[in-house]
């Protein structure tokens, strides 16, 4: 009895492969934009939205534009409430 072996793939990766990795900074790059976004229009959605984004983004995904996304995102919250301030006073 002969056993036939075919060159078909089995599904794992030969040796020295790089594991896939989530090297993307999507959620960073939306928080960022969610946090300009509320320094103009909406700072309590946007401000803490963007802020929650940059926040699983550091803690869960790792990414390297997190630290900076949280900087945006709180600063959009903060200056777009003292903006609001400003204008809604005049």
């Amino acid at each position: 009895m002969t056993a036939q072996y075919s060159n078909q793939p089995t599904g794992q990766q030969p040796h020295g492969t790089p594991q896939r990795t989530a090297t993307g900074n999507v959620l960073s790059i939306i928080a960022m934009v969610l946090g300009v976004i509320s320094f103009i229009l909406l700072p309590i959605v946007f401000g803490v939205v963007g802020l929650v984004l940059a926040i699983i983004a550091k803690t869960v995904r790792h990414e390297r534009l997190a630290v900076p996304a949280i900087v945006v995102s709180a600063l959009g919250l903060v200056g777009g409430m003292i903006l609001g301030m400003v204008v809604a006073s005049s």
